[in-house]
């Protein structure tokens, strides 16, 4: 059954962590509503992939999507920097409610904002581990973790099992 997944997603994000699980979660017939802070172009960190913003994040309501994609590099942080909060607002419906959350790299960085990681297990980047665990997260060093509701990976590298678990997720 086709899933409504909404993607979070500013400049400088990692081309591969955004381009890997769309192609992945299109192929099995999920639509993809990439939701940004305004309408309009984005570019990764390569400036090789350039995204069409399909909707502002001031016109869509969270209980309108089944599940969250969280890309990394540097466009999660660039998320968390909205001055209304917004994104980790929206991003907390998503936890809150159990609906499937997948982050990888940099991206579990926005799940800080929900203050819901208090005995969650997560893994991410080296860089953003301390933040995680601060946040009352267990942090380990897998390729990726599912818990409960949230799927998280490390790198690029991991891309394979990432996508096979985020999709495993929506079944």
């Amino acid at each position: 059954m086709s899933k409504k997944i909404a993607v979070v997603l500013d400049n400088l994000f990692e081309d591969v962590e955004y381009t890997s699980p769309v192609e992945a979660l299109k192929n099995e017939g999920h639509e993809i509503t990439v939701i940004g802070k305004e309408t309009g172009t984005v570019k990764g960190k390569s400036e090789d992939t350039e995204v069409q913003v399909d909707k502002a994040i001031s016109d869509v309501k969270p209980e309108d999507f089944d599940a969250l994609l969280i890309p990394g590099g540097f466009s999660p942080d660039m998320l968390r920097g909205d001055e209304q909060g917004r994104f980790g607002e929206f991003t907390k419906h998503f936890v809150q409610s159990e609906k499937p959350v997948f982050a990888i790299c940099h991206g579990p960085q926005l799940l800080i904002d929900t203050d819901l990681l208090k005995g969650k297990k997560l893994t991410s980047f080296l860089s953003v581990r301390k933040d995680l665990e601060n946040a009352g997260a267990t942090v380990v060093d897998e390729s990726v973790v599912v818990d409960s509701n949230i799927v998280t990976s490390r790198t690029p590298d991991d891309l394979e099992d990432f996508n096979r678990e985020s999709l495993n997720l929506l079944k």
